[in-house]
């Protein structure tokens, strides 16, 4: 992993408290369902979004982006060619980042996220790059 995206990476993990899951996932046989149970775990505010569940992890599940107030992370579990459109709506919703789960790469969504002025990190488990830092949650809002 580049040096300019570990720096970034602890930004994130210093700044940022109350996390969307795009794509967050009812089934424990899905990563996002132990990402999200893990982020929830060390402390973080999770807002599972995912159109065709009610609950995760005994959190109301939003249909959209649209659907949840102000978050400071998008964390995204979708294939790279849905990247480009969380990235907008993460954008719209005032986000403070963008970060693209493990193996999923998006030049475009890159581009959107920096243009706006997010933060953004890709290709990296958050779960893990967040239990790797060890830095202590910021305040609740």
């Amino acid at each position: 992993m580049p040096a300019d995206q570990r720096a970034v990476i602890r930004s994130v993990l210093s700044e940022c408290r109350r996390i969307a899951v795009v794509g967050a996932s009812e089934d424990p046989a899905r990563p996002s369902h132990g990402v999200t149970r893990r982020l929830l775990d060390l402390g973080y505010g999770i807002v599972p979004v995912n159109p065709n569940a009610s609950r995760i992890h005994g959190l109301d599940a939003h249909p959209s982006l649209d659907d949840v107030g102000p978050v400071d992370l998008v964390d995204v579990f979708r294939r790279a060619e849905h990247a480009p459109e969380v990235a907008r709506q993460a954008v719209a919703a005032g986000a403070k980042a963008l970060w693209l789960q493990q193996g999923v790469r998006s030049d475009e969504a890159r581009g959107i996220a920096e243009d706006a002025g997010l933060l953004f990190v890709e290709d990296a488990c958050l779960a893990v790059e967040a239990e790797r830092a060890g830095i202590p949650l910021p305040p609740p809002a």
